[in-house]
C-alpha cells in the first residue's frame, strides 16, 4: 500500500517559480540540442547525443542513493537539473563568448582571449550560474536539512549542466576528428572525468546548506570560490597539455569527490544515530516499539528489514513507515535548530504518526 508522506493539508504547493524555471529550462535545453543538431548535422549529433546519455543514468543513480534515506521532493531535483542544462548552459555561452571578444578586442589575440575564456572566464561564469540553482531554493529552506541536500541539489544542476556540455564537445570533436575525436574526447569527459561539473559545484552546495543549516553564510563565497579553483585548476592542465599538471590536478578533484563521500556518509550515520534518542519518545503511542526503535537505529538493521518486508508483500509499508519515522526524526533536529511555532510542529508531528499508524497497519 502506498502511502502519502506529505498529508495535503501539510505539503507545501508547488512553486510557481520552481515551475516557471523547470519549464524555461527545460525549453533553454532543447534548443541548445536543436542548435547542434542544425549546425552539425544529425549523424554527428546523434553520435555525440549518444555518448553524453551513456553514462548519465550511472551517474544519477550514483548521486541519488546518496537521498535514499531522506528523499528530496522529485520537482526540486528536476529544477535543478533542468537548470543547469538550460538555463546555466545558455547563459555561460553568452557571457563567455562576450568576455571572449572583450579580451580580443583588447588587442591580446584570439589564442589569448581563448585561454581566458577557458582558465579563468568559463570556471568563474559556469559556476555561478550552476548555484545560482541553489540559491533559488534558498527560499525553500526546509528541503535542506543537511550538507548531503546540497550536495545532492549541486550534483543534479552539474550533472545537466555536463551533459549539454559534453553534447557540444562530442559534436565539435566529430567535425574535427571524425570518430577517432569524439572517441577520444569521450575517454576524457565521460570515462576520466565524468563528475567533474557535480564535484565542483558540490562546495557550493556544501556552502548553501551550511549557511541554511548553521547560519554560516560566510560558507556560500567560500564554496563558491573553492568549485571556481579546481574547476579552473582543470581546465588549465587540459589545455596545456602537460601530463604531470592533468595528474595532479586529477588527484586533487578526486580527493575532494573522497572528501564529499565521507561528509555524506558520516551525516547520514548522524541522522540515523539521532533516531535512537528522539523515536523512543513516541513508544507510549504503540507506533515505536522497542524493536522498531532498534530496526531504525542502524543502516543495516533497515536494510534487513526492507528485505524481509519486500519477502512479505509489505516492502512499500515498510519503506514508508521507515520513512515517516526518518522524517519525525528531522521534524525534531529542525524545530531545535529553528525555535518552530508549537502549533505547526504538532500538527507536523501528528501527519507523521497517521503515516506511521497507516502502515503499520499493513
Amino acid at each position: 500500500m502506498a502511502v502519502d508522506l506529505r498529508p495535503p493539508a501539510l505539503a507545501p504547493r508547488p512553486s510557481l517559480g520552481l515551475l516557471i524555471g523547470l519549464v524555461v529550462s527545460s525549453v533553454l535545453a532543447a534548443l541548445v540540442l536543436a542548435v547542434m543538431l542544425i549546425s552539425g548535422g544529425p549523424l554527428g549529433w546523434g553520435l555525440a547525443m549518444l555518448l553524453a546519455l551513456a553514462p548519465l543514468p550511472v551517474l544519477l543513480a550514483a548521486v541519488l542513493c546518496l537521498d535514499r534515506l531522506e528523499p528530496e521532493p522529485r520537482l526540486h531535483l528536476g529544477f535543478a537539473f533542468a537548470w543547469g542544462a538550460g538555463v546555466a548552459v545558455v547563459l555561460a555561452i553568452v557571457f563567455t563568448l562576450a568576455g571572449e571578444a572583450v579580451v580580443a578586442g583588447l588587442g591580446y589575440g584570439a589564442g589569448v582571449a581563448d585561454d581566458v575564456g577557458t582558465v579563468i572566464l568559463a570556471p568563474v561564469i559556469e559556476e555561478a550560474l550552476k548555484g545560482a540553482a541553489l540559491l533559488m531554493l534558498l527560499r525553500r529552506r526546509r528541503e535542506i536539512d543537511g550538507l548531503t541536500d546540497g550536495v545532492i541539489y549541486a550534483s543534479m544542476a552539474g550533472l545537466g549542466f555536463a551533459a549539454v556540455e559534453n553534447v557540444g564537445y562530442y559534436l565539435g570533436s566529430y567535425d574535427e576528428g571524425g570518430v577517432g575525436g569524439v572517441v577520444e574526447t569521450f575517454v576524457l569527459r565521460g570515462v576520466i572525468s565524468p563528475l567533474g561539473h557535480p564535484v565542483y559545484t558540490s562546495l557550493i552546495g556544501i556552502g548553501v546548506a551550511a549557511a541554511v543549516v548553521h547560519r554560516r553564510y560566510w560558507a556560500i563565497p567560500l564554496g563558491y570560490l573553492g568549485a571556481v579553483a579546481l574547476h579552473a585548476m582543470w581546465n588549465g592542465s587540459a589545455s596545456t597539455g602537460s601530463l604531470a599538471l592533468f595528474g595532479l590536478a586529477y588527484l586533487v578533484i578526486m580527493a575532494v569527490l573522497v572528501v564529499l563521500i565521507v561528509v555524506t556518509v558520516r551525516e547520514r550515520r548522524l541522522l540515523v544515530a539521532r533516531m535512537a534518542d528522539v523515536l523512543p519518545r513516541y513508544q507510549a503511542t504503540g507506533l515505536v516499539s522497542p524493536q522498531d526503535a532498534g530496526m531504525l537505529g542502524t543502516l543495516k538493521a533497515r536494510r534487513h528489514a526492507r528485505r524481509w518486508a519486500r519477502s512479505a508483500g509489505l516492502g512499500r509499508a515498510m519503506s514508508d513507515y521507515q520513512q515517516a519515522a526518518t522524517e519525525l526524526t528531522m521534524l525534531h533536529v529542525r524545530a531545535e535548530r529553528e525555535r518552530m511555532d508549537l502549533a505547526l510542529f504538532a500538527a507536523e508531528r501528528d501527519a507523521l504518526l497517521h503515516v506511521m499508524a497507516a502502515t503499520r497497519r499493513w
